[in-house]
């Protein structure tokens, strides 16, 4: 990772540094609640630790606050079940402090703490086991509050109201849970959008193909990273696309014959013949294969169906896999174009941006900090493009490395919380 500045501002993307060196990506597949803002909840999530279950401290008074624990701050116990949601908070009080959620009842729970006239949630809590206490921890303003309990097989049932006074700060932002309704019409725009690039997705292939079946193999080498440029941007379809996805983009990637594996096909498999010395004769079969799948992909995807609980995901997904996969060199089999396939990429996250900004910008204040990312890596990317020749990735000095890692890095981990955020949550 490179060396900040310390004289820099960690959080502006036109300072050059990442906010934290040394923050791992986000890699984590449990919802979690990503709000910003000054008065909102922070969960944390700790699987399978179990804290005590009762109130620390001893007996109280009716007028005793909340407790403190040996984390310095005030603790109150708080009663899950389908009969007794949210009870035990009768003591409520501004400011940061954790609500050790004790799940009394016979199956697993959700709990979430939410605003009850909105609905929009502070704070949330999974798989509470049941018999098993988990800390919820809370920065709270002046305002209604109310825990909901969604127990497994059941309906959700809603708390007391709480009122919070006596802050110095505003009520914050929440979140107001994403239904799968929400996200139909932008999986169905997204879907529409997709079925466009396939039909250019075919007519690029098929003259990949054509230079190659004339034996033009210059012209072949200057038709496949526009080909392949177009289907690099359609990254939020991939796990729509099936055994097709294999066929189209496959790598050597648990492929026991490695290059000379059969399964080896698509669009790597002709790059790789292409810039290691293949004969037109060996790149025939190879290229006819590609065509003929990007055909069936076209042609099949009318009746496919997008799952709309995915387009959240993605929208982290294609980033973090270009960390992982095209920043490292691992698919480069002779073009030296991954610095091409990563603008490419992000060109696909912004589609899917674009479709799920409207149910982002009333949730995700950090929206306009991440389009600065995205205007920065982009920004990086490209001034490695020479008029359409990108400079291959292994020629690069270490200090261009660390600033397309670093960029990038960072704007994975600003997308994660919009895969929180898209993520379908329960409501009733």
């Amino acid at each position: 990772m490179p060396v900040s500045d310390p004289g820099q501002d960690a959080d502006d993307p036109s300072s050059g540094q990442v906010g934290d060196p040394g923050r791992p990506p986000w890699h984590g597949r449990r919802r979690q609640v990503w709000l910003a803002g000054g008065v909102v909840a922070s969960v944390a999530l700790i699987a399978g630790v179990v804290l005590w279950a009762g109130s620390p401290g001893g007996p109280r008074t009716a007028d005793d606050p909340a407790p403190h624990a040996a984390d310095g701050l005030p603790h109150t116990s708080v009663e899950v079940s389908r009969s007794s949601c949210g009870q035990g908070w009768v003591h409520p009080q501004p400011g940061t402090q954790v609500f050790d959620l004790r799940n009394t009842s016979s199956g697993a729970a959700e709990v979430d703490l939410l605003d009850p006239t909105t609905g929009a949630v502070y704070g949330e809590v999974e798989g509470l086991a049941p018999g098993t206490t988990r800390p919820m921890r809370v920065v709270l303003g002046n305002g209604a509050y109310a825990f909901k309990c969604l127990p497994d097989d059941a309906d959700a049932v809603t708390g007391p109201t709480v009122r919070v006074a006596g802050g110095s700060a505003a009520r914050g932002p929440a979140a107001v849970p994403v239904t799968a309704h929400d996200l139909i019409p932008p999986t169905l725009a997204y879907q529409q959008w997709i079925q466009a690039r396939t039909v250019e997705l075919a007519q690029r292939t098929d003259a990949l193909k054509d230079a190659v079946d004339a034996g033009d193999l210059a012209a072949a080498r200057r038709a496949w990273l526009p080909a392949h440029l177009v289907y690099e941007r359609m990254g939020a379809a991939y796990g729509t696309f099936g055994d097709a996805d294999s066929a189209i983009n496959g790598t050597t990637a648990g492929l026991p014959g490695g290059l000379a594996d059969p399964g080896f096909a698509g669009f790597h498999r002709v790059e790789y013949g292409l810039w290691h010395g293949g004969s037109a004769a060996s790149l025939r079969r190879p290229a006819d294969a590609l065509a003929e799948a990007v055909r069936a992909l076209r042609d099949g995807w009318p009746q496919e169906r997008m799952d709309p609980a995915d387009l959240g995901l993605r929208a982290h997904e294609i980033l973090e896999n270009t960390l992982q996969r095209e920043l490292t060199g691992r698919t480069d089999y002779g073009s030296g174009s991954n610095l091409a396939t990563a603008r490419a990429n992000l060109d696909g996250t912004r589609e899917l941006l674009g479709r799920l900004r409207p149910l982002l910008a009333a949730r995700f204040p950090e929206l306009p900090r991440l389009d600065s990312w995205l205007d920065r890596t982009q920004h990086t990317l490209d001034s490695f493009d020479r008029g359409g020749t990108w400079a291959p990735l292994g020629t690069l000095p270490r200090a261009d490395r660390q600033r397309i890692n670093s960029d990038m890095s960072e704007l994975v981990e600003r997308l994660a919380p919009v895969a929180a955020l898209c993520d379908v949550r329960r409501t009733t």
